[in-house]
């Protein structure tokens, strides 16, 4: 039963992730509710079957890595144009 929520809350997620695209931040704000969602899902499975916690400690460093790589990014287009819309984000592409 946990698992139809946790799966049911991963495609309300990605719903999000698809309809925000204006906005940097909360794209990076969608992005890091389907890691927790993600890393909810894997804690539960490896919990009941495998009881390996490793692989969740190593799942939270890549986690935190995308994070703060967005992040950065989300600075840099702060500094350089003085919002966070991703149109601006296409100019810089051409």
């Amino acid at each position: 039963m946990l698992m139809y929520f946790c799966i049911y809350m991963f495609f309300t997620g990605v719903l999000i992730f698809i309809s925000l695209r204006k906005h940097l931040l909360l794209t990076l704000l969608s992005l890091e509710y389907l890691v927790v969602i993600i890393f909810f899902s894997f804690f539960l499975f490896l919990y009941n079957y495998l009881s390996e916690n490793n692989f969740i400690i190593l799942f939270l460093t890549f986690s935190v890595c995308e994070g703060v790589l967005g992040l950065s990014i989300l600075v840099t287009m702060i500094r350089s144009f003085g919002n966070d819309n991703l149109l601006n984000l296409s100019g810089l592409l051409w």
